[in-house]
Parts: structure tokens; C-alpha cells; sequence
């Protein structure tokens, strides 16, 4: 059973709260840790987890614009055009030299680029009927840029077992 798309107000709630538990986690990783590849068995760091979910909030607050013209999000062409690993490695790529703090600065600065925009639409606007252009409401296509398993904008989520588990092995 698919997860249903929260309102605009609870969306907020999510990603604020989910980012919250991502930044507690990181602010628990010894300072050396942030910027050490294998994060959950795989080539990342966390300071590369930092960057990767800036990105997709990035590219929502880049949908919302592109859809205020009525054009396609570029994501949305992106993942069409390239898939979704090339997508996100290239975004991994492009901040690959930025200092931890520039990367934890710079997703600060778009989180709240992203809550301030998501505060911005109408809650009717959000449940609006799918247009033509959108096939999907506002709430729900944002919910999928934002979204995880665990359900839409729950993007920050679907990485704090990897976080988690990290901190662990830094603990012992």
C-alpha cells in the first residue's frame, strides 16, 4: 500500500524533523570520521551524504521554479535522460572538493531555501488536481523528489541506518 502525501504544514514537519535526526547523527561522528569514505559499505562519506541530499532538495526548489513556467522539472529530464545513479553520482562529483563545513554550510542554507519555499504554496495549490503538464499534484510530485522507502520527503530518512551505523563504529 502506497504511502499517502502528506499535507504542506506535515510535509514541513517531516523534512525539518528528518533533518534534524541527520544532523544529530553527524554532529555525533568524530570530526575525522565526516569525511571518510564507506558509509554504509559503500564509496561515500558522510560528507558526501551531506551534499547528495542537498542536492535533491536543490533540484525540488529547481522543479518548483521550472513548474512556475510551466517546463518540466530538470530532474525529471535528468532521470530520464541518464537514470538515477549516474544522476546522483555526477551531483557527488560536482561537490567533491568542497570542505566538510562548506557542505554542511551550503545544505543548511538550502534546507531553508526549501522550507521557506514549501511554506509558500497554498494548501490549495498543493491538493490541486494534477494538470496535464504535472500528472501528479504539486504535493505528491514534490513528495517523490523529496521522497524515500519510508515515504515521500522522508529523503533524510532513508540514509540514518547507514548514519547510525557509522556512529556505532566510530562509538567502539
Amino acid at each position: 500500500m502506497a504511502v499517502p502525501v502528506p499535507g504542506r504544514d506535515e510535509a514541513i514537519r517531516i523534512v525539518r524533523t528528518d533533518r534534524l535526526r541527520t544532523r544529530e547523527l553527524l554532529e555525533r561522528l568524530p570530526t575525522q570520521a565526516i569525511t571518510a569514505a564507506g558509509l554504509g559499505g559503500g564509496d561515500w562519506s558522510p560528507k558526501d551524504l551531506i551534499g547528495h541530499l542537498e542536492s535533491w532538495e536543490q533540484h525540488a526548489l529547481d522543479a518548483l521554479e521550472a513548474w512556475s513556467r510551466g517546463a518540466i522539472a530538470p530532474s525529471d529530464h535528468a532521470l530520464r535522460t541518464a537514470g538515477l545513479d549516474p544522476f546522483n553520482l555526477a551531483e557527488v562529483e560536482r561537490k567533491a572538493r568542497w570542505s566538510a563545513a562548506r557542505s554542511i554550510d551550503s545544505a543548511a542554507a538550502t534546507h531553508r531555501r526549501l522550507v521557506a519555499a514549501l511554506r509558500s504554496i497554498s494548501a490549495d495549490a498543493w491538493s490541486a488536481p494534477p494538470t496535464t503538464r504535472l500528472q501528479r499534484s504539486l504535493g505528491t510530485h514534490l513528495g517523490g523528489i523529496l521522497g524515500g522507502p519510508a515515504g515521500p520527503f522522508r529523503h533524510d530518512a532513508a540514509h540514518h541506518h547507514d548514519l547510525e551505523a557509522d556512529v556505532a563504529a566510530h562509538r567502539s
